[in-house]
């Protein structure tokens, strides 16, 4: 750096002030985390949808063969489907209590085996409602001949999208704390819903047969 004399007395030339980069991110806008919470859900929002709309589209145009899934020991292929769903209800409520003490929302109950039986009891919960799919979609197909028929398509399918959308965005770091909760509740009242459109109504039609 050049220096220069004036009288005796030695001046250094003054560097220009550095710009105020963190004040004009403070007041600019949002952060750029909070900017990048947006988009990081589009693609698990977009398989969900296009998962959802693949199944409807299946069940619909695929011609129903009537049978799909059968357990020994069962009088029907739709006792298996009323019971299989049973037990995907049962787990799911597991799993929703096991978040629930994960979350401190049980009063303070929150033992330390919590987050295996959330991560297990969900995992059962899916394996359950593979064969249950296979055998509304590739059996039954999309079905609405009434309110009832309608709404447990409608749900099948988007639990399914629901469920995917779900497994892309655990991953995700830097999402709002709202966006688990409210994918996962999804998953959840979309199955149980399945749960009362189907077995609720069967046990309740037919009563409790196996």
């Amino acid at each position: 750096m050049s220096q220069h004399r004036h009288g005796g007395a030695r001046t250094v030339p003054r560097r220009p002030p550095e710009p105020m980069v963190e004040v004009t991110r403070d007041f600019g806008g949002p952060p750029p985390s909070a900017r990048r919470r947006s988009p990081s859900l589009l693609v698990p929002l977009a398989v969900g949808a296009a998962v959802a709309v693949a199944l409807g589209v299946y069940g619909r145009t695929h011609t129903p063969t009537g049978i799909a899934v059968n357990v020994a020991g069962f009088s029907s292929p739709l006792t298996v489907k009323v019971w299989l769903g049973t037990g995907a209800a049962f787990f799911a409520v597991i799993q929703l209590l096991s978040a629930l003490s994960m979350w401190g929302r049980l009063g303070g109950f929150s033992p330390s085996w919590a987050g295996s039986a959330h991560r297990w009891s969900g995992r059962i919960a899916f394996l359950l409602t593979v064969p249950v799919a296979v055998h509304c979609l590739y059996a039954l197909g999309f079905a609405d001949y009434d309110t009832r028929t309608l709404a447990h398509s409608v749900l099948g399918c988007f639990f399914f999208g629901a469920f995917a959308t779900k497994m892309l965005t655990l991953p995700k770091r830097g999402l709002a704390g709202w966006v688990l909760p409210v994918i996962g509740g999804a998953v959840f009242v979309a199955l149980i819903g399945i749960f009362l459109t189907s077995s609720v109504w069967y046990f309740t039609t037919f009563g409790i047969q196996f």
